[in-house]
């Protein structure tokens, strides 16, 4: 699992220096060069999707989703427990269900591309099916013991 997570955080680290790059250089070609940087926005959305996609998993498996942990530290032990399960089982219907569409539209959007650069869909489709799914697999392994369960909480 390590090796996964530092390949990942590798690969999420070249599509944020891409996220960097591209719009720099279309500056320079446009302000130094006088030529234009075509599909360059475009690009850049590209990356932008791909990178909060994939990097999803990776906050997941960390424990570094948005949750109220003030609110379920001022609760009794039992009470507290049943919301962490319930919490888990519906992430994992929430980012499980969001996978399977995802998976859907891809087979639909095959030969659907971008208009300017000539992306395919599937590609953008492919990040976020990526994300979801990788999302719903964590959420899945950690449902006995979520790592948010004790984090993020100010005392």
């Amino acid at each position: 699992m390590r090796i996964a997570e530092r390949i990942l955080t590798a690969l999420v680290v070249m599509i944020m220096a891409g996220l960097v790059i591209v719009p720099t250089a279309q500056v320079i070609m446009r302000g130094v060069f006088v030529l234009p940087f075509i599909g360059a926005e475009e690009f850049t959305r590209f990356l932008l999707i791909c990178l909060v996609f994939c990097a999803y998993p990776l906050v997941v498996q960390n424990g570094e989703n948005i949750v109220m942990g003030e609110f379920r530290a001022a609760m009794p032990p039992l009470p507290r427990s049943l919301v962490n399960l319930s919490i888990s089982i519906l992430a994992i219907a929430a980012t499980g269900f969001i996978a399977y569409v995802t998976a859907t539209n891809i087979s639909r959007n095959l030969t659907n591309a971008t208009p300017t650069l000539g992306i395919p869909f599937w590609i953008f489709l492919g990040a976020t099916l990526f994300g979801f799914a990788g999302a719903a697999i964590l959420h899945l392994l950690h449902l006995r013991n979520p790592p948010q369960a004790d984090k993020n909480i100010a005392v």
